[in-house]
């Protein structure tokens, strides 16, 4: 098995979505843990998000992840036959 471009674009395409939703809560304050707000409004719903910077971070610990699991699949770790001895099933 060989990765295509379009293969490593899909694999990390979900990684980065996994780990957007993952950084989504770091950092996040609502309008009643800060004491401000507008009337009428959800006192549960966030002051500032920080989206650009959790972007960011996204992007970066997703690179990382899709390194780390590019080198064990070139180092033989991730392949069929290795992951199959790993749950106890024959191949």
């Amino acid at each position: 098995m060989v990765y295509t471009i379009s293969t490593g674009f899909a694999i990390y395409f979900v990684i980065w979505w996994i780990a957007l939703f993952l950084t989504l809560p770091f950092g996040v304050r609502s309008q009643h843990e800060d004491g401000e707000g507008s009337p009428g409004s959800d006192p549960g719903a966030p002051v500032t998000t920080h989206m650009g910077l959790k972007l960011i971070w996204t992007t970066v610990i997703s690179a990382v992840i899709f390194a780390a699991g590019l080198l064990a699949y070139y180092n033989g770790y991730l392949n069929v036959e290795w992951l199959s001895r790993l749950i106890g099933m024959p191949f």
